[in-house]
């Protein structure tokens, strides 16, 4: 900021130093009059204005600082201006977040519900296979059990 600073009054004594050269000849320089230099057009912003009485070297260096400031300052404002963009790309990345993760929720239901059919049928086929088990055993014991003799028959009145 110091080096532009210095820039600035550095172009500003050259330009002085030519208006003092290209001065028409004739014209006495009274050393302790103020100076009559035209200062170039240099626009100011509107936030400030020149005092009464002030020289044009004061002029002059006022108006380079607050152009420096100004500078700056639109600078801090375009830094602003990235920061909300910068904002905004926050705030959708939110959304989408947000929208990822109810998709999330979603699919992690879908998986539970699926868990739950398969346990159901899982076990609904455990007691099914249970049960033919069961039976297979009763009848296996039945098929090995000996028959028993008939009992005989008693006729009485043949």
């Amino acid at each position: 900021m110091v080096r532009s600073i210095e820039r600035v009054l550095t172009d500003l004594e050259r330009q002085i130093e030519a208006e003092v050269r290209s001065r028409p000849p004739g014209q006495e320089h009274d050393p302790f009059a103020p100076p009559s230099i035209r200062a170039p057009a240099i626009s100011m912003p509107e936030y400030v204005e020149h005092q009464d009485g002030v020289t044009e070297i004061g002029r002059l260096s006022a108006i380079a600082v607050v152009r420096e400031y100004e500078a700056a300052a639109k600078d801090i404002e375009a830094m602003g201006a990235e920061l909300i963009d910068r904002v905004k790309q926050c705030e959708a990345m939110t959304r989408d977040a947000l929208s990822v993760t109810d998709e999330l929720k979603e699919t992690a239901k879908r998986y539970r519900d699926e868990a739950k059919r398969l346990f159901l049928q899982i076990e609904s086929c455990s007691v099914v296979t249970a049960e033919v088990r069961q039976t297979c055993n009763e009848l296996k014991e039945k098929i090995a059990a000996k028959p028993e003799p008939a009992p005989a028959s008693t006729d009485s009145g043949s």
